[in-house]
């Protein structure tokens, strides 16, 4: 057994836990930094400060992975840091966001949806690290999305004119509904190994249309894409329930005949 500055040569998967690489920690560190002010900001009643540091936090969430992957400086202490800033950046950040935004008015009903927000944040993180799968797809809704969607509904609100903390009771059940899906087995897509293949064009002026319209109404409009995109896992697995309900009842009526 070989030792090289005190590491293992024989462990390679040991090795690699101890390496760190400057330039994508920067990036998670910085997402960091904006779920922290995020945090700050709602406690002071800055709600849409709070809203667009979340955001801000998800591109540099998004840079990180792909800055390493780049630049090839992948390792087990770069994924278990992102892992741990997530769950400041896009659960604590978001569920203290949305409990002081729109849930304290409900009492217990309140804090319960917040803190039940951050700990299937936390179990959404640990699974998505235990999993070894190479689909192209997520189980469950990504963390980033869900707090994405929270953020979006405060500068929606704040784009109708509503300041201030709110009360409606649709937005209660928008954390309820948010924390199932992060730790449902609904499909989502990933954007990452899309087949764009002979598509090309058209995929471009969808990009550019879509740019367009986030340009001019930013605030509706990001709203109204994280809605589709929540909606989407749920639509597709009842869409595969559809078809193989209607298989079945196919293959029931062959077999009489």
């Amino acid at each position: 057994m070989t030792l090289t500055n005190g590491v293992s040569m024989s462990h390679p998967q040991e090795e690699m836990s101890t390496k760190f690489y400057l330039l994508p920690c920067l990036f998670t560190l910085s997402s960091l930094f904006c779920g922290f002010y995020a945090i700050l900001s709602a406690t002071k009643g800055e709600f849409v400060v709070s809203a667009i540091a979340i955001i801000v936090a998800a591109v540099f969430d998004g840079l990180d992975g792909r800055v390493a992957r780049m630049t090839g400086k992948t390792s087990m202490f770069g994924v278990e840091l992102d892992s741990l800033c997530d769950n400041v950046s896009f659960g604590v950040a978001p569920g203290l966001l949305a409990y002081f935004w729109a849930l304290q008015p409900y009492g217990r009903y309140g804090w319960l949806a917040a803190f039940l927000y951050i700990a299937t944040t936390t179990l959404r993180l640990a699974r998505f690290n235990s999993q070894q799968t190479d689909s192209v797809n997520f189980i469950g809704l990504p963390c980033p999305a869900a707090a994405a969607m929270i953020s979006s509904a405060v500068l929606f609100c704040h784009s109708l004119g509503i300041e201030g903390p709110v009360k409606h009771i649709s937005l209660l059940f928008l954390v309820y509904l948010l924390s199932y899906l992060m730790v449902s087995n609904h499909s989502y897509c990933s954007f990452k190994k899309m087949q764009h293949k002979g598509r090309t064009f058209p995929i471009l002026v969808g990009a550019l249309l879509l740019f367009i319209l986030v340009a001019a109404e930013p605030q509706i409009m990001f709203f109204a894409i994280f809605v589709l995109y929540i909606a989407s896992g749920m639509a597709t697995d009842l869409w595969k329930w559809a078809q193989k309900s209607s298989l079945g009842h196919k293959l029931t009526n062959k077999s009489k005949q």
